[in-house]
């Protein structure tokens, strides 16, 4: 009865062959990039965040984890909060420079600040 779950096949064409098995796409993550290849761009941010100032890192290519992982570190060395999902990077406070050097000591060669 659990290979037959019509909600994971919703919005697909139905099939009049009894014996169809329906595939699941399986949604593999992207491999991370070694630091030295990865193109991190550091810029300030205030868009909906009622005034406040954010520091964003982009441009970060793998996984969730290891997104998680580089955000952890960046949030400790500079000592202040903020998240990491969606393939960015969020810092709370104008901290651009020191999160580019942070960055290039870490290895990330390519990352620059965006504005």
């Amino acid at each position: 009865m659990a290979d037959n779950d019509w909600k994971k096949r919703l919005g697909v064409v139905f099939s009049t062959n009894p014996d169809f098995a329906y595939e699941e796409e399986s949604s593999a993550e992207e491999e991370t990039l070694s630091p030295d290849k990865q193109k991190l761009i550091v810029s300030l941010d205030r868009r909906n965040r009622g005034g406040k100032q954010v520091t964003l890192v982009t441009g970060f290519v793998g996984s969730a984890d290891d997104l998680k992982e580089l955000g952890k570190t960046l949030k400790v060395r500079c000592g202040v909060g903020g998240s990491a999902k969606d393939g960015e990077i969020t810092i709370q406070g104008d901290l651009r420079d020191k999160v580019t050097a942070l960055l290039k000591d870490m290895g990330y060669v390519k990352a620059k600040r965006g504005n």
